[in-house]
């Protein structure tokens, strides 16, 4: 493991704030800049690559800027907003909640005034997306996906049978599919359960009797 790592590692420098080095390398989730080493008694630092930068080319300039994320970009609604690069790109927290950069957006130079349209965009999405909600639960909703209408209910994706009119749905019939739908998972769990005592079962083998002896 050492040696493979050594073979996809390059030292670029020194970071003049902490006197660590910064070594770009592949982690466990991609390529990433690492600021320290293991041997430290503080964590060592990490940042992700950004799209477009490789561990070959990378200058320690280019490297440094990562570390500028997360940065604050402002308030919205009282609550601060930070951009940073997670494991599926850059993005913007706001209030616990994610939203995705647009494609060209560069998070080093997110305003404030681009991060809060992002925010109102997704938003709008997001009603856009929600054709129907049932009065009896707030949880239960019919709602437009990739590939046609679906039923969010819970925690649960339910699928609308084929030839049904969404304007016909009742809550009653939201109550059906989801009672229907709910038992596949909890029966193929507990088939896998079976088969795993099954095989527990006969992997186990029986300790022998011990013979007891009378005592004159």
């Amino acid at each position: 493991v050492n040696a493979d790592r050594a073979n996809n590692e390059r030292e670029l420098g020194v970071d003049p704030a902490t006197g660590k080095p910064v070594s770009v390398r592949i982690g466990k989730f991609g390529p990433l800049v690492q600021i320290g080493s293991p041997d430290d008694e503080e964590k060592p630092r990490f940042a992700s690559l950004r799209k477009g930068q490789m561990i070959e080319t990378i200058t320690f300039e280019d490297a440094m800027e990562l570390f500028k994320l997360p940065k604050k970009v402002g308030l919205f609604e009282d609550k601060e907003m930070t951009v940073a690069i997670g494991r599926f790109g850059p993005y913007i927290r706001h209030n616990s909640a994610f939203y995705s950069l647009p494609k060209g957006i560069d998070p080093l130079d997110l305003t404030e005034e681009e991060a809060v349209q992002i925010i109102k965009d997704k938003r709008q999405k997001d009603i856009e997306k929600v054709i129907r909600v049932f009065d009896e639960n707030p949880d239960a909703q019919i709602e437009q996906g990739r590939w046609g209408p679906f039923i969010r209910f819970g925690k649960q994706n339910l699928k609308i049978p084929k030839g049904t009119e969404v304007e016909t749905i009742t809550y009653a019939d939201v109550l059906k599919w989801a009672e229907a739908d709910a038992p596949k998972g909890k029966a193929a769990k507990a088939k896998t359960t079976e088969k795993k005592v099954a095989a527990k079962k006969t992997t186990t083998k029986k300790a022998p009797a011990k013979k007891t002896t009378k005592s004159k």
